[in-house]
């Protein structure tokens, strides 16, 4: 049997861009290359030699099916990607050989999923004292149908004692609105928590991009964002810093990623699908998360900011600048101070400018965000008006090019609008921005050239 060769498991210290955890010990990739073989690849990642899939087919349940995870081409990611398949039953009582159900154990649910377990190396596995990161992308088809039960499309299950429950779960929930839910359960004896949610009508048809770090402890971290693939912008975001990440009966944490849901309201239900694409796992993870790095020209003097998540036993920010994206010199320091959010000015007037951050924890592990380049143009402008604005702003320039883009961050560096600029005059609704700072650059070709600020006030 062969196995496709583009799996790697990765010891690393690099350059990681800005949205990724930094300074990951130990990653494990798994991403899908290509139709056959669906099965094999999914285990020779997850659980070498053993089975990481949950599926119907592999109990003789819907066989006629065939395999119930594929691989197929993604027009928007523009590469191969995991698509899951899931089916109402047709007939009632579901039995095991008639419909999906769960393993052919349970036939009040059904599941196709994969998953770390007892069987997978020690690197998947989440113990006492270890931080683990989950990232992935995922996307529900448009109409997407969940039960008012359950429908989990991403599990941290518990493993050894009380591991009936899983300890952090993404469920979709039929509602009004439909929602998607982030939950958390402590123990069997504890009610689940809402720790946030999203409308499923704001995210279903689109790819988003999730990421979960846990520190795994009676007093954990733990933490999980949800982002537009297509421009970044944050869907939902929770914190905490003081939580049971794993029970006191419970040996170690482990990841699930598929679709699970209850058939005691099927008529809720129809057939349906998730895609997944860029699964990692890293262990060792360095104790912060830089979840944004920005730079914009103020007063003539260039502001840095960078936001960050999970700051634990962090010390520094080094802020590096290179005239030429290559050679690095350090320029300046931020001490940690537990923060979400810094920024850092320095003065430059150098037409061509480059930054990157240094993170350094208090063991002198260190890593490095990614590059920022800046290209001052003086003959560039960008006129704002009205300026404070309430519904629109109407932007204009007096040059334009044929490759312009505006981006408009938020005061702590989020970008809540990207969009091609093809008129010299452009009008944007602001009616959805929340009363605050925002700030607007102008790039030709991906470069920095030109920025302003503007405020929102009503």
């Amino acid at each position: 049997m062969s196995y496709k060769s583009n799996i790697s498991v990765i010891i690393f210290i690099a350059i990681i861009f800005a949205v990724m955890p930094i300074l990951a010990t130990s990653q494990v990739t798994l991403d899908a290359n290509g139709p056959g073989q669906t099965y094999e690849l999914i285990n020779s990642v997850l659980a070498p030699g053993y089975t990481a899939v949950e599926a119907p087919d592999q109990c003789t349940s819907h066989p006629s099916f065939g395999r119930h995870i594929a691989e197929v081409w993604d027009a928007t990611l523009n590469k191969y990607v995991f698509e899951f398949y899931i089916h109402v039953p047709t007939s009632f009582p579901v039995t095991a050989t008639t419909a999906d159900n769960d393993r052919c154990i349970n036939f009040d649910r059904q599941r196709v999923e994969i998953k770390t377990y007892e069987s997978s190396p020690a690197n998947l596995k989440g113990t006492v004292g270890e931080t683990v990161n989950y990232k992935w992308k995922f996307r529900l088809p448009l109409g997407f149908r969940p039960s008012p039960n359950f429908t989990h499309i991403h599990q941290v299950k518990a493993v050894g004692g009380d591991e009936g429950d899983p300890l952090f779960t993404l469920t979709v929930r039929k509602s009004n609105p439909d929602i998607l839910q982030s939950l958390y359960v402590k123990d069997s004896a504890t009610s689940e928590f809402v720790q946030g949610f999203v409308n499923l009508s704001s995210i279903a048809g689109i790819w988003i991009e999730a990421t979960e770090v846990i520190k795994v402890g009676a007093n954990g971290t733990y933490s999980i964002t949800l982002k537009r693939v297509s421009d970044s912008v944050t869907l939902l975001s929770y914190n905490n810093a003081n939580v049971a990440t794993i029970r006191p009966s419970n040996t170690f944490i482990r990841p699930k990623w598929g679709i699970y849901r209850s058939l005691n309201s099927y008529s809720y239900l129809r057939d349906d699908t998730i895609r997944l694409a860029n699964i990692s796992i890293q262990e060792g993870v360095l104790p912060v998360h830089l979840t944004n790095f920005t730079a914009s020209i103020i007063n003539k003097k260039i502001e840095l900011k960078w936001s960050v998540e999970n700051e634990i036993n962090f010390s520094d920010y080094e802020i590096e600048y290179s005239n030429n994206g290559i050679g690095f010199n350090k320029i300046g320091n931020v001490k940690a101070a537990t923060k979400t959010a810094y920024n850092f000015i320095y003065n430059n007037n150098q037409p061509k400018q480059f930054y990157r951050l240094k993170l350094i924890d208090k063991d002198g592990r260190f890593s490095y965000s990614n590059i920022i380049s800046l290209f001052t143009n003086d003959k560039v402008e960008l006129s704002l008006y009205p300026n404070p604005a309430k519904n629109c702003i109407t932007i204009s320039t007096n040059e334009l090019h044929s490759n312009s883009t505006l981006i408009i961050s938020d005061a702590v560096g989020v970008v809540v609008k990207k969009t091609a600029l093809t008129n010299a005059v452009t009008i944007i609704e602001t009616n959805k921005f929340l009363n605050g700072i925002y700030h607007i650059q102008l790039l030709e070709n991906n470069q920095i050239i030109c920025n302003n600020t503007f405020v929102i006030a009503r």
